[in-house]
C-alpha cells in the first residue's frame, strides 16, 4: 500500500542538503516512537531532514518527524511548532488532567511520566484514532507506573462531563493554529469540566489576538488583563518571560486578518 506524500505545517520543507551552521532542534521532553500504522482515513507518516520554524523558536533542522495524516492532511506532527505549541500545559501538569483530543498522543505519554501527574484522562471523539492508538500502544513504552495512570474514552470535548475532579484541563481539538471563537469553545469545555487550571492549544495566539483588538500591549499588564477578560483559569502567565513567549509566537504565526486595528511596534516586524 502506497502512503501518499504528507502536506507539512507551515513553515517547514524537506532539505536535500544541510546548510552550514544549521543548528538542529532540541527538546528535552519524552516523544515517543511511531510505527507505520493506518486506522481508517488516519495514518501515520514519517520524514527525515525538515526544516521547521517553532512555535516561538526559530527555524530548526529536524533530522526526524512523524506526522499523523488524514486524507492527505497533517493534523498533528512531531515538528517544533507542535511540541512547543503544548510544552507548558505538560511541563505545568499535576495531578488528574484531562486531555481533549487524542492526536498522536504526545501530551498525553508526556503528562503522564511526570511524578506530579496522578492520572491522565483523554477524551477522543473519533473511534479510528482510537483504534489507531490501540494497535500503537504508546503507553507500552513508559515504565509501569506512567502507564497505569493513562485512561482513553470515547466522547465530545464540547459535552463531556469527569467523573472526578480535574486539576488540568488540555484542549487540543482544533485543526488550525489560530482559529475563530476558540475561546467561547473552551469557556463551554470548562463550564462542564470545572477544572482547577487550563491550558488549552494555541492559548498565546488567542491571548495575543484579543489583546490587539482590545488595544492592549503585548506585555505582562495586557496579557494579565487579557486572560481576566477570558475568565478562564489559564497556567502559563505565571513563568518568567511569558508575555515575551506570546510576543514571538504572534509574530511568527499571526499574519494579516488575525491582528486587526494596529498592532505594537515591532510586532509582526520579526515574522520571518
Amino acid at each position: 500500500m502506497t502512503i501518499p506524500s504528507v502536506t507539512l505545517p507551515p513553515m517547514t520543507a524537506a532539505l536535500t542538503a544541510i546548510p552550514p551552521g544549521l543548528e538542529p532542534f532540541t527538546f528535552d521532553l519524552f516523544v515517543p516512537v511511531y510505527r507505520p500504522l493506518r486506522s481508517g482515513a488516519w495514518h501515520i507518516h514519517h520524514g527525515q531532514n525538515l526544516l521547521a520554524q517553532g512555535y516561538w523558536s526559530p527555524a530548526r533542522l529536524v533530522p526526524s518527524v512523524t506526522a499523523l495524516v488524514r486524507d492527505d492532511e497533517t493534523w498533528m506532527s512531531t515538528t517544533p511548532i507542535e511540541l512547543e505549541s503544548q510544552e507548558i500545559g505538560v511541563r505545568l501538569s499535576a495531578g488528574h488532567v484531562v486531555v481533549f483530543g487524542l492526536g498522536m498522543g504526545w501530551s498525553m505519554v508526556a503528562c503522564a511520566l511526570r511524578p506530579e501527574v496522578t492520572a491522565v484522562t483523554v477524551v477522543e471523539i473519533d473511534p479510528e484514532v482510537i483504534a489507531l492508538h490501540r494497535d500503537l500502544d504508546l503507553a507500552a513504552q513508559l515504565p509501569p507506573e506512567a502507564r497505569a495512570k493513562i485512561r482513553i474514552v470515547e466522547g465530545d470535548a464540547l459535552a463531556w462531563r469527569p467523573d472526578r475532579p480535574v486539576d488540568l484541563l488540555m484542549p487540543d481539538i482544533w485543526l488550525p493554529l489560530v482559529s475563530d471563537d476558540r475561546v467561547t469553545d473552551v469557556r463551554r469545555m470548562q463550564a462542564n469540566v470545572q477544572a482547577a487550571s487550563l491550558y488549552f492549544w494555541g492559548q498565546e495566539l488567542e491571548i495575543a489576538r484579543h489583546a490587539v483588538a482590545a488595544g492592549r500591549a503585548l506585555d505582562a499588564e495586557g496579557v494579565r488583563a487579557t486572560i481576566a477578560a477570558f475568565g478562564l483559569p489559564l497556567i502559563g502567565p505565571a513563568l518568567p518571560g511569558y508575555a515575551e513567549k506570546v510576543r514571538q509566537a504572534a509574530a511568527r504565526h499571526m499574519r494579516g486578518r488575525w491582528l486587526p486595528g494596529t498592532v505594537e511596534p515591532g510586532l509582526v516586524a520579526d515574522a520571518g
